[in-house]
């Protein structure tokens, strides 16, 4: 059976400007993965070198022949110090939007990815009020100077995420452990969203802005319902009800988490564990995509900006983005407005504190030279997109 896409469906690929770029040495996460003790397996150094090799990436996504590449900006770059601004690093950006739109892809601009300048962490991080208004009157300014490459905007990539793997769990700058603290950075994200919001429609005309939130399929065994809702609520519910009167929201998933009253449980029966320590879940889209839908009311749209897997066997690729791809279908027959499907990633790149192993990209990139090799799920992909459906895509993969 043939799975038809609606007609002007939008396909993509993501990057992340820290995971990719090199030497972005003026964040956080720099000074995290270089601090006596880290957790991080090793530093994101040159990272993927597209600083200086973009166009080289941007000529990847055309041949994929997408309709969209979701990037970020390096507020650390562009706004070195409070107030200084770099002229040459909003040039680079606005370079590498018109590349794209020339090449007929939609820049898809995401202004928070992880990364904060290492000034705004001297000044408290996210725990400081004065933060939120601060990375808003960069938005804003950034918008305005690259508003004739923005297509859509993504005010904070994963804000849920950064509070816990930073506030609460201690593997992401600035690695606390501290339940109050977690909350009141979830609190200063969604203050911060909100001000980004006004701020990037104040700075361009009409141009769609919303949020992107990590997502999971929290399940629950008998027992395990009130812990999963508890999870759900601080995980989710608190951005997902933020989001009202936005022009979209970016949903981004990739496994599930089953309860029990304890706590998390592995299912014997479960598929192997990816590279990041996720199972492999590819009905996590579907799920996740229903639950965002129901709990904004149907009022915003939904992207998924985000769906793929970390594995060195390229025929799991495959077979996982098939079968995420099988869900969000079933969920847009059953009514959900979802506009476009963004693999991540482009390349395989630096994944955080877990260093350059997990493999997410569609090409290969060399460590020593950086050179990019397709894998042949990208063909596959490419075959999908091309088609604008899912089903036999008429390309021959020896994948094993």
């Amino acid at each position: 059976m043939t799975i038809h896409f609606p007609h002007g469906f939008d396909w993509g690929t993501a990057t992340a400007a820290h995971q990719i770029e090199g030497g972005s040495w003026n964040n956080d996460w720099w000074a995290f993965e270089h601090r006596e003790g880290t957790v991080c397996r090793e530093s994101s150094g040159d990272a993927c070198d597209s600083w200086n090799r973009w166009d080289d990436d941007v000529a990847l996504v055309e041949a994929l022949g997408l309709s969209s590449y979701r990037f970020s900006i390096e507020w650390s770059r562009i706004e070195p110090a409070p107030g200084e601004w770099s002229d040459a690093a909003i040039a680079h950006y606005r370079r590498l939007g018109e590349r794209l739109l020339a090449a007929g892809v939609d820049p898809i601009i995401t202004f928070h990815h992880f990364t904060t300048p290492r000034w705004v962490d001297a000044e408290g991080g996210w725990l400081a009020p004065s933060t939120p208004a601060r990375f808003a009157a960069f938005c804003e300014r950034a918008a305005s100077e690259l508003a004739a490459v923005l297509r859509r905007a993504c005010t904070i990539n994963e804000p849920n995420i950064v509070a816990a793997a930073g506030y609460l769990i201690g593997v992401f700058p600035p690695g606390r452990r501290d339940v109050e603290e977690r909350r009141t950075v979830n609190g200063r994200f969604v203050d911060a969203h909100r001000q980004a919001v006004d701020a990037v429609r104040r700075a361009t005309d009409d141009v769609p802005v919303g949020l992107t939130l990590a997502m999971e399929d929290y399940q629950a065994v008998a027992g395990g319902e009130s812990r999963r809702d508890r999870i759900q609520a601080r995980m989710h519910d608190e951005f997902l009800d933020a989001t009202e009167g936005d022009d979209f929201l970016g949903v981004q998933a990739y496994t599930r988490t089953v309860f029990d009253e304890a706590g998390p449980v592995v299912d014997p029966d479960a598929r192997m564990v990816t590279s990041m320590g996720y199972e492999f879940h590819p009905a996590a889209l579907g799920a996740s995509v229903r639950y965002a839908w129901e709990r904004t009311g149907g009022q915003v749209p939904l992207y998924v900006t985000e769906n793929g897997i970390g594995t060195d066997d390229d025929a799991d690729r495959v077979e996982y983005v098939r079968g995420a791809l099988e869900g969000l279908a079933a969920a847009m027959a059953d009514g959900v407005d979802v506009r476009g499907y963004t693999y991540w990633s482009l390349l395989d790149n630096f994944e955080w504190s877990l260093g350059f192993v997990p493999r997410f990209g569609l090409h290969e990139v060399d460590r020593t030279t950086f050179e990019r090799t397709p894998k042949p799920s990208a063909a596959w992909y490419a075959a999908v997109v091309e088609a604008n459906a899912l089903g036999d895509t008429g390309v021959d993969l020896d994948l094993r």
